[in-house]
């Protein structure tokens, strides 16, 4: 038996998932910020740079995840004290920070961040590594 579909289907809009803590993109809009999913979450990028990941999904490491490496954790926690690594990779100290959304200052904190990122803070986001190609695809090149 054919499943035929009603016309109206065909145009039919695809919900898209909120974007948790959308203040994040205003707070960006002068540098025209875009975004992308990752991880069931939303990637934040500024330019060629990932900044921010926006993620809220019930669990311990909900909040924005910012984009640095180990040697800006010192720095960046004396101006965002809450400021941890997030845990869902696994134990241990990471180069995701997260800003936890259940802390007292979480969205003053947010907004600080933002603002370290349109003064151009080097601290903050990372020019992430060039996606690989799915395994199993072939080459358009002849043989």
């Amino acid at each position: 038996m054919i499943k035929r579909r009603h016309p109206d289907d065909l145009f039919a809009v695809r919900k898209t998932k909120a974007i948790p803590f959308e203040f994040v993109l205003d707070e960006l809009a002068g540098l025209a910020p875009w975004t992308r999913p990752m991880f069931g979450c939303t990637a934040v990028y500024v330019e060629e740079k990932i900044v921010f990941i926006l993620r809220d999904k019930k669990d311990r490491d909900d909040g924005v995840w910012i984009a640095t490496t180990k040697e800006h954790h010192v720095s960046l926690r004396r101006e965002l004290p809450n400021l941890r690594s997030i845990t869902v990779f696994g134990v241990g100290e990471t180069g995701w920070q997260v800003l936890p959304v259940d802390a007292e200052d979480f969205e003053q904190s947010v907004r600080l961040a933002c603002a370290l990122v349109r003064a151009g803070d080097p601290r903050i986001g990372k020019v992430p590594k060039p996606r690989r190609k799915a395994a199993g695809r072939r080459s358009n090149r002849s043989v």
